[in-house]
């Protein structure tokens, strides 16, 4: 029988006392090597904590005992295995399916059958008792700890943990320099980089752990120090204060000095502002992005201008201010240029609907053929597994028709999961968004308008206080813009064109669709129906059918 040998080691307090991962295979190769029915398939090793589902390499496990490349697991004690619920009832479900169907321990004695699986079930729930118990013990130590004076965590920068005396004492490299910074502080004439200066010219750097530390202070750092009345001899564990029984670095007074020269109340704060179109606009001479502020007048009046942040060096930017209702007012109009007619939205959702049902059916026919094809190609597998197993066919002729059936199989499975069309919807937001976009636009907040203007449009660019953007595709084919026109030919005698969306009038223009473009529109759809998506199908219909109604 094939087997997996699994070793896992947790680095938390749970597993203090279990073997290292190499102790572990150690054993269970002493206890298991030599014996001729157990066939190891794979040594597996993991360094991750039972405590909660999520494992992968576990997880993988399981998955390739389901697929039948082994038949059973080695592990040293079942708590290896699971200390959670749900991965102890995934051991246990396996079992009852008899897709696994051996486990072996070198200090537990397992046998497949309902003792076997109620007692395993029952060293299941012990292993999460003892980790839901070890939890509670975890927290009644820290709050015994924090009641005597002494922080149950790291020390911060400037103390030590003395192992020795489970206590926090000073720092003789770092205490100093630390209250060197607070000395600083206190005079009220330095800044949080001014002191992230100095602290580097002083060599002040973190303490250095296995995989962390050793770095300078930065700007963030330093002020949480400040802040830190862990300092002052207070400790703050669980929403409460609680006297420390550490040496204290400054008084609770300065402490209260620190906090109010940092906060400084007679500074007036900045007001933030929020503007919708920010970083979206480019200026239209000097190519920089356009940036906003809030302007209030004599009157008290207050107003929002947008203009160029003018950061170009070496050049002068001249555009002129806009206001935001302006800006505001040319979205809109943008907006309405890639509204289609009611009447044309209406038959727009029909004609998906109707393209829905008909898919539906088409798709009903291919999901059940591509099932039968699956189902046969499940049975030849395991016909072909039968073959082998009397014999009646070698390892490579069976290798080869296994790998052959296998792909077959994943082919239809993909077949089967993308048999759903699932193009309807889009195509229906579509062109109910083009339809509806500047109606959600006026209605909207400054998210949802800046929203939408980053979905639909292009490129926009300010000059002459003049906004110019363009639709991006697939809104494009909706668009009905002044610059509509630059895309129109010149008159022809010949009214073929290659395209039939090459051209799209305007109501004022003569009509440039024809009954002779009706049909060779026909003809280029049809020449690349077999390169298009269905999707593309009916947006291509819908494009075309909406020029041929403007015209």
């Amino acid at each position: 029988m094939k087997y997996f040998v699994y070793c896992r080691k947790s680095s938390e307090a749970e597993d203090r006392q279990v073997l290292s991962i190499d102790s572990q295979e150690a054993e269970l190769k002493r206890a298991f090597e030599g014996r001729p029915e157990v066939e190891v398939v794979e040594v597996l090793r993991e360094s991750y904590s039972a405590k909660a589902p999520g494992r992968p390499i576990f997880n993988v496990m399981l998955e390739r005992i389901e697929r039948g490349e082994a038949d059973g697991i080695i592990t040293w004690h079942p708590d290896r295995l699971a200390r959670n619920s749900v991965d102890g009832g995934k051991i246990i479900y396996l079992l009852d399916r008899r897709s696994l169907k051996d486990l072996k321990f070198s200090t537990f004695s397992f046998e497949n059958n309902s003792q076997g699986k109620f007692m395993l079930s029952i060293i299941f729930g012990y292993s999460k008792y003892y980790v839901d118990n070890l939890s509670e013990n975890v927290k009644r130590g820290n709050r015994a700890k924090v009641a005597r004076g002494w922080r149950p965590n790291g020390a911060p920068i400037g103390y030590l943990n003395d192992p020795a005396s489970r206590t926090i004492v000073k720092d003789p490299d770092r205490f100093a320099l630390v209250r060197k910074l607070f000395d600083l502080a206190l005079t009220g004439t330095y800044s949080l980089r001014d002191l992230m200066e100095h602290s580097r010219a002083w060599g002040l750097r973190t303490r250095q752990h296995k995989r962390i530390g050793g770095k300078y202070l930065t700007i963030g750092g330093i002020h949480r120090i400040l802040h830190n009345s862990f300092y002052a001899g207070v400790l703050v564990w669980g929403g409460q204060i609680y006297p420390g029984a550490h040496a204290r670095m400054i008084t609770l007074d300065e402490h209260d000095r620190v906090r109010a020269l940092l906060a400084k109340p007679g500074k007036p704060q900045s007001i933030r502002h929020s503007f919708p179109f920010t970083g979206l606009i480019r200026c239209g001479e000097c190519g920089f992005m356009v940036t906003a502020e809030h302007k209030v007048n004599r009157h008290g009046r207050h107003y929002t201008y947008y203009h160029c942040s003018r950061r170009r060096l070496d050049y002068r930017c001249r555009q002129r201010s806009l206001s935001a209702a302006q800006l505001d007012q040319a979205f809109r109009e943008f907006l309405a240029t890639l509204r289609i007619p009611d009447p044309l939205h209406i038959w727009g959702i029909e004609q998906v609907a109707k393209a829905r049902r008909a898919e539906q059916e088409v798709s009903a026919q291919q999901k059940a053929s591509h099932q039968h094809a699956a189902d046969e190609a499940g049975r030849a597998l395991v016909n072909l597994t039968t073959l082998r197993i009397r014999d009646l066919i070698g390892d490579e002729e069976f290798t080869a028709q296994r790998a052959a059936l296998q792909q077959e199989q994943a082919r239809l499975q993909e077949a089967l999961s993308n048999s759903d069309g699932k193009w309807f919807e889009p195509a229906k937001a579509l062109i109910s968004f083009s339809s509806r976009a500047a109606k959600w636009y006026t209605e909207g907040d400054d998210a949802l308008k800046r929203r939408i203007i980053s979905t639909v449009g292009s490129n926009p660019t300010l000059k002459g206080r003049i906004l110019s953007i363009e639709a991006k595709k697939p809104f494009l084919c909706f668009s009905k813009s002044a610059d509509r026109p630059t895309l129109r030919r010149g008159r022809d005698s010949n009214p073929w064109y290659s395209f039939p969306y090459a051209a799209f009038p305007r109501r004022c223009l003569r009509p440039l669709s024809h009954l002779s473009m009706h049909v060779r529109a026909l003809s280029v759809y049809h020449t690349l129906s077999p390169s298009l998506s269905a999707c593309q199908h009916c947006l291509f219909v819908f494009v075309h059918t909406y020029v041929y109604q403007l015209a």
